[in-house]
């Protein structure tokens, strides 16, 4: 499997098929066709950036082992949840690849202070006019 420029060796993942849950009429209860992926992050090939940013990710399906789990059962077919559940083991990877940028802190400009206050005394002069007119 190639995720951009990373190449993740098959014997990686661990791929294993279990009986799916839900409605499905007599296929659920004889074939096994929902996918468990299993793909332990110490013990991959990735590059240690890449090992020490998938495991900071606040994501559910990484344990706290260090061991990305995954379980496709959408389809009815083994093989495209196979293909779903490696799908969404690159997508992980590829999100760990993306650096976010870094936030400039910016001051307002004086145009937009000067229309903020003058918003503020206009919004002010309606009020005070809603008031009660003593005499």
């Amino acid at each position: 499997m190639k995720i951009k420029n990373i190449h993740i060796n098959d014997n990686e993942i661990e791929l294993s098929a279990v009986r799916s849950q839900g409605a499905g009429g007599q296929n659920v209860n004889k074939v096994a066709t929902a996918i468990h992926l299993r793909f332990d992050i110490h013990a991959s090939s990735l590059p240690l950036w890449l090992k020490q940013r998938l495991l900071s990710l606040p994501d559910q399906r990484i344990s706290n082992d260090g061991v990305v789990i995954i379980k496709a059962q959408q389809t009815r077919s083994q093989l495209s949840n196979r293909e779903a559940a490696l799908q969404r083991l690159c997508k992980l990877i590829a999100s760990a690849m993306v650096r976010s940028r870094l936030r400039r802190p910016t001051q307002p400009t004086k145009n937009s202070q000067r229309r903020r206050l003058e918003t503020k005394t206009r919004h002010g002069k309606t009020k005070n006019l809603r008031k009660k007119v003593l005499f």
